[in-house]
């Protein structure tokens, strides 16, 4: 595990994590969305998979279950290059599955060393090119008019080591008004200087100029037509464009056998157009954005790994800088045309972050960890209207962590910790549901203390266990609210709240080649004191977006001579979608099926696989939008669908 800063045993670490490989993310998979990889790790839950208007949504231990769009709450890395702006706010667009070689995933606040984020952190690291050079293809087609090419090459010539891939997604979609446009390439370069340095440089671009967004529908609306779009999203042709550049430079460097160092540097420039379904809204803003978007930084960090006392010792120390630097502008949207523009502001968060964590090895069974980070992050905002919307304001927070491991044996490996997080309001969390232009000086940033108690092991048999606790305190907790007519959210602050729950997981090998893999995830997240902005009293009742039950269940089977399934369920239970508990949304049970077979015969390989999507047919929601105006809360799943494809590879000798 390298996402804990410190490498360590992912058994050694004092703090709940899970890892996916390449073959559970590559093979066999339809590709369109982080979920399908990730579903096997407890303590996540997702929504909103097949609109890309509003983009994959991940909520890690109840954070990140009611961002509007996008991915709030969680830290997100692609080789080491950071997806989460310095506001907070990821998005997934760019992610790179067809090269992704692995993913590590940190459940809880102690990930508070990568700076505001306390749902966790999601680190990727892409594919590297192999010793011997190979060039493949891969094609994909499927229901709902899916299609997906692909074309990657990587290998190592000398000291230089390569990989490229690019790809082209197209989706009618299952609802109206749902399609896909999207085309993606990646590569990855890492030159070793000499015996000890190497520097990596990362190339990343996406065009995805079309995302449509079909809205959400009342209960109603569902009964009488699922596939239907929003009324209002048709006529103001709801959606998005997104471009977006990225280059990001990696250098390693090893002193001796004890210390290293790490410096990093990205810019990434983003041109954002999204259509939103109203012209104007009863706060005057426009039904149409365009957002020209350039965030850059930089970070490193020393690493010392030796003796202290006489005992193991790894130490840390690092530092983050990360500036964005927004252009707003908002227009009427006259039904799908750019009308008067409303809005002309440039909006700036920079932040800057220092870090340290110690881990020592106080004896042979016994790790001890303790970090501290600290976090200022700056806003301003600067109207072009000649209004009074320009304004400034910051947060600056310490986040310490503690965490201990006890290693009884490898069947049992005894853990807790204490760490101590906060997220600030994103710029587009800080728009004023009053109607005035700036800041709603009245949002405070979030704070989160969690407590975690755990084991996990090796036991006979080939098995893998893992089981945490958790009791995380939170105050000022972001909520999401609509105003009606305004259409788009708002945020507001609950007095306090708490989120309390158990995860657990087990791998288990049940015959030679046939592994079976069961998670769950108990989550009871309440408001302790929430009385909203019209006066209404939440104390005590359910956060919403989360279900109180989550369970999964895989089995996957792999035979020597190339043959592989797998087939999942996932179990989740009924949710609320609104903070008053009044509304609710259906438990579900969603069964998948994917089959291929590889077979190599002198330098190729050819790899052909198909999958059913819903195989039992499952009526559910793909998405609950929380406390929705008009009762639009609704947004239909796709029924049973199929897709199929064949990878080809040719390795030059």
């Amino acid at each position: 595990m390298t996402s804990t800063r410190i490498e360590d045993e992912q058994a050694r670490l004092p703090v709940a994590v899970g890892v996916v490989g390449k073959n559970e993310i590559q093979l066999g998979r339809q590709q369109l969305g982080l979920d399908e990889s990730l579903v096997n790790i407890p303590g996540l839950f997702f929504q909103n998979r097949n609109n890309f208007a509003q983009d994959l949504r991940i909520s890690i231990r109840g954070f990140g279950s009611r961002a509007n769009f996008g991915i709030r709450g969680i830290r997100m890395l692609v080789d080491g290059i950071p997806q989460t702006l310095p506001d907070g706010q990821s998005s997934v667009d760019a992610i790179d599955l067809g090269s992704t070689r692995r993913i590590e995933v940190i459940r809880g606040p102690f990930s508070s060393v990568y700076g505001t984020a306390s749902g966790g952190v999601i680190n990727i690291s892409t594919e590297e090119g192999p010793e011997i050079p190979f060039v493949s293809g891969r094609a994909n087609v499927g229901s709902y008019g899916f299609a997906q090419g692909q074309v990657k090459a990587g290998g190592q010539t000398e000291n230089l080591n390569y990989l490229l891939n690019g790809s082209g997604t197209t989706l009618d979609g299952y609802r109206n008004h749902s399609g896909y446009r999207s085309k993606l390439l990646n590569s990855k370069f890492r030159y070793d200087l000499n015996d000890s340095s190497d520097l990596t440089v990362v190339l990343n671009a996406v065009d995805s100029p079309e995302a449509d967004d079909p809205g959400a529908l009342t209960k109603s609306e569902v009964m009488n037509d699922r596939k239907q779009a929003a009324p209002r999203n048709l006529l103001f042709d709801a959606g998005e464009e997104v471009e977006q550049q990225t280059i990001g430079l990696a250098y390693n460097k090893e002193f001796g056998a004890n210390h290293a160092l790490m410096l990093r540097n990205y810019y990434t420039n983003r041109d954002f157009k999204n259509k939103l379904p109203f012209d104007i809204n009863s706060n005057g803003q426009g039904g149409s954005v365009e957002l020209d978007r350039f965030f850059a930084g930089g970070g490193g960090n020393y690493t010392y790994s030796g003796n202290m006392f006489g005992k193991a010792n790894r130490l840390v120390l690092g530092f983050d800088i990360d500036a964005q630097r927004d252009h707003r502008k908002r227009f009427a949207n006259n039904e799908g045309i750019l009308g008067v523009k409303t809005t002309d502001q440039d909006e700036d968060v920079t932040s800057y972050g220092i870090y340290f964590q110690n881990a020592l090895e106080i004896t042979e069974n016994v790790n001890l960890t303790i970090g501290a980070r600290y976090d200022d992050v700056e806003y301003d905002v600067d109207d072009n209207t000649g209004g009074n919307g320009s304004g400034n304001t910051s947060f600056n927070e310490v986040s310490p962590i503690v965490g201990v491991v006890w290693s009884v044996n490898p069947a049992a490996n005894l853990y807790g910790n204490i760490a101590r997080s906060f997220d600030p309001p994103t710029t587009t969390e800080f728009a004023n549901p009053t109607g005035a232009s700036g800041f709603n000086s009245g949002l405070e940033s979030q704070t989160a203390t969690n407590y975690e108690i755990g084991v996990k092991g090796l036991l006979p048999g080939q098995a893998r266990y893992e089981i945490a606790l958790f009791h995380i305190d939170v105050e000022d907790e972001l909520v999401q609210f609509e105003l009606a007519g305004s259409g788009q959210s708002f945020f507001e602050n609950a007095g306090s709240s708490t989120h309390k729950g158990l995860e657990a997981a087990l791998t288990i090998e049940l015959l030679p080649g046939l592994t079976s893999t069961l998670t769950y995830t108990y989550s009871d997240f309440t408001f302790d004191t929430f009385r909203d902005r019209s006066g209404n009293n939440f104390d005590g009742n359910k956060i919403p977006g989360v279900p109180d039950n989550e369970f999964h269940i895989e089995l996957s089977y792999q035979h020597p001579t190339g043959f592989y399934a797998s087939w999942d369920l996932l179990h989740a239970d009924s949710f609320y979608a609104d903070n008053a508990n009044t509304v609710k949304s259906d438990a579900y049970n969603v069964a998948n099926l994917r089959t291929g077979f590889i077979r190599s015969w002198n330098q190729w390989e050819i790899s052909p696989f198909i999958g059913i999507n819903n195989m039992f047919d499952d009526e559910y929601f793909d998405n609950i939008r929380l406390n929705a105006s008009f009762g639009r809360y609704f947004e239909p799943a796709p029924k049973r669908n199929y897709y199929g494809g064949i990878s080809v590879r040719y390795n030059f000798e």
